[in-house]
């Protein structure tokens, strides 16, 4: 049962912490954001929850207690330290100036602002330094496909020097927020209905599928996408092979986003990046299969003994037992899993491997709650 609401206390009984503001606290990623600041050290004072004017007076429980949310304004965010924006793209736009103006380090997590020149994209693990270059008061963190993987990667790097890659993502529908979730459970709904008649009826499974489509089980699983379903065709016990929308050359913007920030966090702005991105029939946990090459020749066993000690990554890597990376088994963790390490059967020079993380903790939420710690942790180190 969640406590009532108490009304908010400037630095909510923590005095002399700062205050953090949590714009979007009522969607997929903030109510993941939420549940981290209770489980992580407590560096705030008063934690502010926001979201649209509709959510507005909504209880949510954050540290234990149970807190109203505001509608998003500028007197919302007066006062507030540091603001974690996870709101759409759109939103984001409108409203991270006018934080910032306000003399509010904000950590957005939309795409507005991560490839601009003055803002910098961070992931902790790998270029935390860079939280204190932030000219506009905005720092950004990168979208699920990329935290899903760049941790790993930037390990790599480090070591041989990145020169290529190629990748494929397995993106779960949670990407899509929660419509992407609500789509699929209504489609499976479907399916299982339809399969059931099917079976009745000794019909092959394509017509079970035929089934669904014309409408059978339940309108949900059109061919085409219903309305509110986020995803281009139905992704029930299929792979859709288009996340995003589409861009030029045929390319997606999820593909051309994780080839930009790819270059962007790496600082190698040159670097030949081909992504095919891909929806599959799972809830939570994006997982990649990357191709990566390097400037030098690569070594497994090096390889896994640096996986083995990277921040944030998690090797687990024997196959003949079974011991690899599923979506199943990293979803609710907080780091990135990588396992199936080869060495390219024609490139000395390059390497395979299969990595997995949850894109709502690691993917997003955790991201931008370990950049809001470092700020947190620079004001008290210098007074403000």
């Amino acid at each position: 049962m969640t406590p009532p609401a108490r009304a908010a206390r400037p630095g909510g009984g923590r005095a002399g912490k700062p205050v953090l503001a949590v714009v979007g606290a009522t969607g997929a990623v903030g109510t993941v954001l939420l549940g981290l600041l209770s489980e992580r050290a407590d560096v705030w004072g008063e934690i502010r929850l926001i979201a649209s004017p509709s959510s507005s007076g909504r209880v949510r429980d954050v540290r234990g207690e149970g807190t109203a949310v505001r509608a998003l304004s500028e007197e919302a965010l007066k006062g507030a330290d540091v603001a974690v924006f996870a709101v759409p793209e759109q939103v984001a736009a409108r409203w991270v100036p006018v934080a910032a103006g306000l003399g509010v380090v904000v950590v957005d997590g939309s795409r507005a602002f991560r490839m601009a020149e003055d803002v910098p994209l961070v992931v902790p693990e790998l270029n935390g330094e860079a939280v204190r270059k932030r000219p506009r008061g905005v720092i950004a963190s990168p979208g699920c496909t990329t935290l899903s993987m760049i941790v790993v990667l930037g390990a790599l790097h480090g070591e041989w020097g990145l020169a290529e890659l190629v990748l494929s993502s397995y993106e779960a529908v949670s990407g899509a927020g929660r419509s992407g979730v609500e789509a699929l459970r209504g489609q499976l709904a479907a399916v299982t209905s339809a399969e059931a008649a099917g079976a009745e009826l000794g019909r092959h499974p394509g017509d079970v599928r035929r089934a669904v489509a014309e409408g059978r089980g339940a309108a949900v699983a059109s061919t085409s996408a219903s309305p509110g379903d986020p995803h281009a065709t139905p992704v029930a016990l299929n792979v859709v092979p288009f996340t995003g929308e589409m861009s030029e050359g045929g390319w997606t913007s999820e593909e051309l986003t994780v080839r930009d920030e790819t270059r962007k966090l790496l600082g190698l702005p040159g670097l030949p990046v081909a992504a095919t991105c891909v929806r599959v029939p799972v809830f939570t946990a994006h997982s990649t299969s990357l191709h990566a090459r390097f400037e030098r020749e690569v070594s497994v066993g090096r390889a896994r003994e640096i996986l083995a000690n990277a921040p944030g990554v998690v090797l687990c890597d024997d196959p003949a037992l079974g011991d690899f990376p599923t979506p199943a088994d990293v979803a609710g963790t907080d780091p990135t899993w990588a396992g199936r390490v080869r060495q390219s059967l024609d490139d000395p020079q390059s390497l395979e491997l299969f990595v997995c993380a949850d894109n709502l903790r690691k993917g997003a939420a955790l991201n931008m709650a370990q950049i809001a710690e470092q700020v947190a942790a620079e004001k008290a180190a210098s007074g403000n």
